[in-house]
């Protein structure tokens, strides 16, 4: 297990890193993070490079066995690099070319920025290669963590762009057919007269759209491969990371994690006034999706570790949420955790996002509980590494799904991500281990699968749903599928276009609800809960062609007509969801989803009070309990336990006590 925290000796006096390497040691940190903003320090003017202040720091920290994971410092360029070569910054769509002074502000395009950054990642390749106290790099820092903000509309882009557009349609004729441009007399004669969709009074034609944005996802996966050639050529031995951002979703994440070694993500749960409070599901969720883009466990390379803000300070975390955040990480399958930051910046524009220390550098009640858990973790890492997950239920997402609705929402209600994580909560509060992957994963050997709102659709993920739902899996599509083909233009066919088949249904017509608009519709099949209540933004209009109606409608001029279906095909089911229901009754249909699947909770309890997370290792069975409240709790157990963290050993129907925030792990055989 590695654990540690994110270190910026250049920020401090030289006289004051043994004492923060020392006060590191004894909290049983074993790693840190160092450098990814530290260009102008490693070369302060072009070509005068300087290592010396690293190496020390980096040598301090190896005598009290703390080894270094180094970032490429290409996220912020200094202003000599700026000055005297503007044209690195990337241009808004407004046309506007951003000034220096932030962070992440460079076109990943700019030839004159891929330059530099080549000759800066090679001169600390060279440097550090045989350095045993530096393992491993972090490409950059954040990739997309400035959303729509990151695309740049320059003229290098432009010129990469129809170049993109060139590969990948081959001819102008092949182009204007699969945008559809004979709409608004938009067909191009020429490559260069494509536009980079820049601010427009009406709208950009969808597929131009679409492909600009898969377009700026590639710019940033091909910088990352500049830097990682670089880096796999001079020093082959090191693991290679970059750390992600969550739900972000300005880049294809399972494209850009593909050449690293493992992934790495950022997590702050609280920035309540800065970024919206994240709820515990939203982070359980984000550690899943994040597990989810290689198929394996992950690190934590910026932990919250304090109260977070530029501007403002959002709330300080609550006595042992730190630890509880950690646990969850853990849980999720993160196998390295790393506080953001060690100490509190005095300057700059994040002097009140804290870290485990304050400006004044003694040690605080965060440090404490941090090194409450570096002693935890010392003596139970061996038995959390290397968990694995139960294989049972998947849900299936896709960047390029998103990009299409954050274009064309449909309805000014929907979106792609509450509507997933409304899925997602469910299966988290009844304690179901759940998977989320690419819709081109290896989806058999799941047993309940979700597949929420495939607005886009294209042959081999038909073939891929038809094939698993065949070999007796039980599938749930929702609303606003088999829409549209891959380049983002309406399918000619019966809704949901490619999956009726599937589904035994057709969607004749349907209602898009306004902001204040509801339905009601009630659940009709013998073997569920007969519920009724209320759906919003979306109503599916449907026709059974084979399959059985689970729910209807009970009011408006579709009063009867079928939202929820259920269709026999080969050995398995296909529900189909043709609306957005509450809560109550989306949880009736899932919970007799799981029942037919045969899917096993991880533990049965109050759903609203502990979140559960089953892991397994060498055929030992671990319940992480994790109590996101604020209040004391107690939950029944259903066997003989053994508990790690207290060293308790729990008999069968004794009450195990969980405190506000509180964690226990519990170990079965």
């Amino acid at each position: 297990m590695n654990f540690g925290c994110d270190y910026y000796p250049e920020h401090w006096p030289e006289e004051r890193w043994e004492k923060d390497v020392q006060m590191m040691a004894e909290a049983g940190f074993n790693i840190v993070r160092m450098a990814e903003f530290a260009w102008v320090k490693l070369e302060q003017g072009k070509g005068q490079f300087d290592f010396s202040w690293l190496d020390k720091a980096i040598e301090i920290l190896s005598e009290n066995k703390i080894r270094s994971v180094l970032g490429t410092p290409t996220a912020t360029p200094p202003a000599w690099l700026a000055a005297s070569h503007p044209d690195i910054l990337r241009v808004n769509k407004e046309g506007i070319r951003t000034s220096f002074g932030g962070r992440r502000a460079c076109c990943p395009n700019s030839s004159t920025y891929r330059t530099y950054s080549e000759k800066i990642v090679s001169k600390m390749a060279e440097h550090y290669k045989d350095n045993e106290n530096v393992i491993g790099w972090q490409i950059d820092n954040e990739f997309g963590g400035d959303g729509e903000k990151g695309l740049c509309y320059c003229q290098e882009c432009a010129k990469n762009f129809r170049q993109w557009l060139q590969d990948k349609y081959k001819t102008l004729q092949k182009l204007n057919q699969e945008w559809g441009t004979v709409f608004w007399s938009q067909t191009y004669t020429e490559w260069e007269q494509i536009p980079l969709p820049r601010q427009l009074e009406t709208a950009h034609n969808p597929s131009l759209l679409l492909d600009y944005r898969r377009f700026i996802s590639d710019s940033y996966i091909s910088y990352q491969k500049l830097q990682i050639d670089i880096l796999r050529k001079i020093c082959p031995h090191k693991f290679i990371t970059h750390n992600f951002m969550g739900l972000f979703n300005a880049i294809d994440y399972y494209k850009l994690a593909q050449p690293l070694d493992f992934i790495a993500w950022d997590n702050y749960p609280n920035l309540r006034f800065t970024g919206g409070n994240k709820s515990s599901v939203k982070v359980s969720l984000s550690h899943d999706v994040m597990r989810g883009l290689k198929e394996k466990n992950f690190w934590v390379m910026e932990q919250q570790s304090g109260p977070t803000g530029w501007q403002c300070v959002d709330p300080n975390p609550y006595p042992g949420e730190i630890r509880l955040w950690t646990y969850q990480a853990i849980a999720h399958g993160a196998e390295g955790i790393l506080y953001f930051r060690w100490r509190t910046s005095r300057f700059g524009t994040e002097q009140f996002w804290h870290g485990i220390l304050d400006q004044c550098g003694t040690a605080t009640r965060r440090y404490e509980e941090v090194k409450k858990i570096g002693q935890e973790l010392k003596r139970i890492k061996d038995k959390l590494t290397g968990l694995e997950f139960p294989k049972e239920v998947a849900m299936l997402t896709s960047y390029d799904e998103q990009w299409a609705f954050d274009i064309q929402p449909n309805n000014p209600k929907f979106n792609y991500q509450e509507h997933f994580t409304s899925y997602y909560q469910i299966l988290n509060t009844l304690n179901i281990p759940v998977d989320v992957v690419s819709i081109q994963a290896d989806i058999s050997k799941y047993k309940l699968v979700l597949a929420p709102a495939l607005f886009l659709i294209n042959d081999e993920l038909v073939d891929n749903l038809k094939e698993f739902v065949k070999k007796g899996g039980t599938l749930i599509i929702t609303f606003r599928s088999g829409i549209k083909n891959w380049n983002n233009i309406v399918l000619d066919e019966p809704l949901p276009a490619k999956l009726n088949d599937l589904l035994g249904i057709e969607v004749v017509e349907y209602d898009s609800l306004s902001s204040m608009q509801k339905c009601k519709l009630k659940l009709i099949h013998p073997e569920i809960e007969p519920l009724q209540g209320e759906c919003d933004t979306w109503c599916d209009i449907i026709k059974c062609r084979g399959a059985e109606i689970i729910g209807r409608y009970t009011q408006s001029y579709y009063k009867d007509e079928a939202c929820v279906t259920i269709n026999r095909f080969g050995q398995g089911y296909a529900i189909y969801i043709g609306t957005n229901p509450s809560p109550e009754i989306k949880g009736s249909i899932l919970r007799w989803a799981i029942e037919k699947s045969r899917v096993k909770s991880s533990f049965q309890t109050d759903p609203a009070n502990i979140e559960v997370i089953l892991r397994r290792k060498e055929g030992k069975d671990y319940l992480f309990f994790l109590n996101h409240s604020g209040k004391y709790h107690q939950v029944k157990l259903d066997r003989i336990y053994q508990e790690l963290l207290e060293k308790t050993e729990y008999f069968k129907d004794s009450l195990m006590g969980i405190e506000p925030k509180g964690v226990r792990i519990l170990c079965r055989t």
